[in-house]
């Protein structure tokens, strides 16, 4: 049973608050996740974010196929990061750690993933060509909204990789 992992890094040319407040809000996932995911918050959002909270929400990952994703933030520093967690949906394992600093001229944000697919080998044989294709347009997708929505740091670096264990 392989564990993937995927790090993302994005500078944005923001304040450490406005960027926490606009990440820690699960309302805003919506606005940064590609439409055809069709992603919807079912419930759990109503509320600053906090320890222990649980985020139900409704993904279609493929055409014609939708499932239920359920999170919990484990963790949270605010300003700093939090941790989601999958609880229930489409993987073996899903730990997201999402960290802010702020940097000359803004903020980076790294996100880190451990996962696993489900099905044993036919999940690792369905990996580089169906979930990390996804991921990568997916975070893809992420990194040009945030920068539509607040502009990118001249010459900053931006990081998209994936390892295997």
């Amino acid at each position: 049973m392989k564990l993937y992992q995927l790090r993302s890094r994005q500078s944005l040319p923001i304040s450490q608050k406005e960027a926490w407040d606009f990440l820690s809000s699960p309302a805003n996932l919506a606005t940064i996740t590609p439409d055809h995911m069709g992603f919807n918050i079912l419930s759990g959002a109503d509320r600053p974010m906090f320890p222990g909270q649980i985020i139900q929400y409704k993904v279609s990952p493929f055409p014609f196929y939708s499932t239920k994703w359920v999170t919990e933030i484990t963790h949270v520093k605010e300003g700093e990061y939090f941790v989601d967690e999958q609880r229930f949906g489409p993987y073996a394992l899903w730990h997201h750690k999402h960290f802010i600093k702020p940097i000359e001229g803004g903020v980076e944000m790294e996100d880190i993933i451990d996962y696993k697919i489900p099905f044993g080998v036919l999940g690792q044989m369905a990996h580089p060509i169906v979930v990390k294709k996804q991921l990568q347009q997916i975070f893809s997708y992420r990194e040009q909204k945030l920068i539509e929505l607040f502009g990118t740091i001249e010459n900053s670096p931006k990081e998209l990789k994936f390892k295997s264990f």
